[in-house]
């Protein structure tokens, strides 16, 4: 018997008696918001039993039902009816209640690189959509500087968080929390990573490997990867994805330039790429839109064209993707979902359920910042960037 339960006055109607009285011609009795709820007195709050009883399932369905752990143990129609006659009921669970019996302060801390663009804060709009659907909070933390070490953001993370979800661009954020013995989920970081309680990723290898095959396809062989100046797993990912795409690519050279994350230093990178010593390259592969918008800067400020005399590529697909003309061929990132399924690694963990470990697909744009290169047939005829 729950909390709730035991509070409910002696001689209560159950859901059924009250549909009984209802069809016999009684006026239904009003819940505690105010709407008539049948089978409730006006000071009594609805129980799971209740719910059970009007679904017309056990209350260890209910349980499963509301706490979203009903997947391949409930059907999806009774699943269904348990949430409608949850509705109907007005029935919320008492999560004061359930945190004092499972010791948790409902509570996730999520640490991301300060908040530059807008992906990480449609990571934390993932991850607190479905964070809200478990009763919890989400406290959001960016690292000082992006990258940098941060301070314990409370007196003791263990006494006041239930566990951790970090980007492994915030990574070196986490040594004053590693000690307070918490779950941790990490974003886009190395699976092997034993640090980790779990991992989820993006399939960013993939993406790379479409951005080049798309790039090598319209005839390009002089390529140049703008490479985040960032120590992180998923630049490593990167900087790997496109040596081995180019891997037995007949004529293919590549070069890569350091960036940091700024349209500035992308805008440097790209001219001392088109400026230096050799061929210039036909493609700039950029690890991200804002280093790419740098680049088409660098491309016009020299008198060229996108993408008759250079192709541009950014990753990412932020608002900026767009903005920028002509619009860039990117790697869209699905960033709401990617935050779902990190607070839901973390759910599964506090549950002592396997947490997934998911790779989320991402998906090529192509917009018209790329095409052949310039000495393809056709390519002057083809509209320009300038």
């Amino acid at each position: 018997m729950t909390r709730n339960e035991a509070s409910t006055p002696p001689g209560a109607s159950t859901v059924p008696q009250a549909l009984e009285s209802a069809r016999a011609g009684e006026t239904p009795i009003t819940g505690a918001t105010g709407a008539a709820h049948p089978g409730r007195p006006a000071t009594a709050r609805a129980t799971s039993r209740d719910v059970a009883r009007l679904a017309g399932v056990s209350q260890a369905a209910v349980s499963l039902v509301l706490g979203d752990k009903w997947h391949g143990r409930v059907s999806p129609g009774k699943a269904e009816a348990v949430r409608d006659a949850a509705r109907e009921l007005g029935y919320r669970p008492n999560l004061a209640a359930r945190s004092l019996r499972m010791g948790r302060t409902r509570t996730a801390l999520l640490v991301v690189p300060a908040l530059t663009t807008e992906f990480f804060a449609r990571v934390y709009t993932g991850a607190a959509r479905v964070a809200a659907d478990h009763g919890f909070g989400v406290v959001l933390y960016p690292s000082p500087e992006g990258i940098g070490p941060a301070r314990d953001p409370f007196d003791s993370a263990a006494a006041t968080l239930d566990g951790v979800i970090a980007s492994s661009m915030a990574a070196d954020a986490l040594a004053p929390l590693r000690n307070a013995g918490l779950p941790l989920v990490m974003l886009d970081s190395d699976p092997d990573d034993h640090r980790a309680t779990a991992t989820v990723n993006l399939d960013i290898a993939d993406g790379i490997r479409q951005l080049t095959t798309h790039l090598v396809a319209l005839g390009h062989r002089r390529l140049t990867h703008l490479a985040a100046d960032v120590r992180s797993w998923t630049f490593e990912v990167r900087a790997r994805a496109v040596t081995d795409a180019l891997h037995g690519v007949p004529g293919a050279h590549l070069r890569c330039l350091p960036a940091a994350l700024h349209i500035d230093a992308g805008l440097q990178a790209a001219h001392a790429a088109l400026t230096g010593p050799g061929p210039r390259p036909t493609a700039l592969l950029c690890d991200d839109d804002i280093i790419a918008a740098g680049a088409c800067k660098a491309v016009r400020r020299l008198g060229l064209r996108i993408p008759e005399d250079v192709s541009v590529t950014g990753f990412d697909d932020l608002a900026l993707a767009v903005a920028v003309e002509p619009e860039l061929t990117t790697v869209r990132l699905p960033a709401e979902e990617f935050g779902e399924a990190g607070m839901r690694a973390l759910m599964a963990v506090l549950d002592g359920d396997p947490a997934p470990v998911p790779a989320l697909p991402v998906e090529l744009v192509t917009r018209g910042s790329t095409a052949p290169p310039a000495d393809a047939p056709g390519n002057a005829a083809r509209p320009g960037g300038r």
